[in-house]
């Protein structure tokens, strides 16, 4: 019975993290980063007629894109 108890508490724990993990700005802006990048490797894969790999997407992106979206970003996160 003390192990399920303590099963129970452990799993409490991982939730109560997941959610503060999952509600912090810092993974929110990891997520807003994530879904641009992909959308930059969906374009561009479509241009070349096949897949150009996260690794390419994400570089190219970086390199880019990334300076002025951030910028944008913040801009909007103040209004």
């Amino acid at each position: 019975m003390r192990d399920f108890h303590y099963a129970l508490q452990m799993s409490s724990q991982k939730n109560e993290s997941a959610d503060l993990v999952k509600n912090s700005v810092l993974y929110k802006e990891f997520l807003a980063e994530r879904e641009e990048i992909l959308r930059h490797k969906w374009i561009e894969s479509e241009k070349v007629g096949q897949d150009i790999g996260f690794e390419r997407a994400l570089l190219e992106w970086i390199v880019k894109y990334r300076s002025a979206w951030r910028t944008n970003r913040t801009r909007q996160v103040k209004a």
